[in-house]
């Protein structure tokens, strides 16, 4: 199943130029690339911070590992249900 028929292009396209008008279209679809450019380069931006991160947070291979944390036991509030406690 397609996306769009040519059909509704056609009346995207009417609507976009009835809202817009002729002499103002141009600009807004130059206005809404730099939009989805800057969305696009930030992302990446913030997928690079976020890797980076990762690899820093990340023990050295061959080294030995960190013990494991105890587990935590977490108690319930005086008169609460069986099914109120944490597991």
């Amino acid at each position: 199943m397609r996306l769009l028929s040519p059909g509704s292009l056609l009346l995207v396209t009417v609507f976009a130029v009835l809202l817009f008008g002729g002499k103002r279209l141009p600009d807004a679809a130059r206005a809404l690339g730099r939009s989805l450019r800057i969305l696009k380069s930030e992302g990446k931006a913030l997928r690079r911070e976020f890797d980076s991160g990762r690899e820093a947070a990340a023990p050295p291979s061959g080294s030995a590992a960190a013990p494991a944390e105890p587990d935590r036991v977490v108690k319930a509030a005086p008169g609460a249900s069986r099914t109120d406690r944490a597991a």
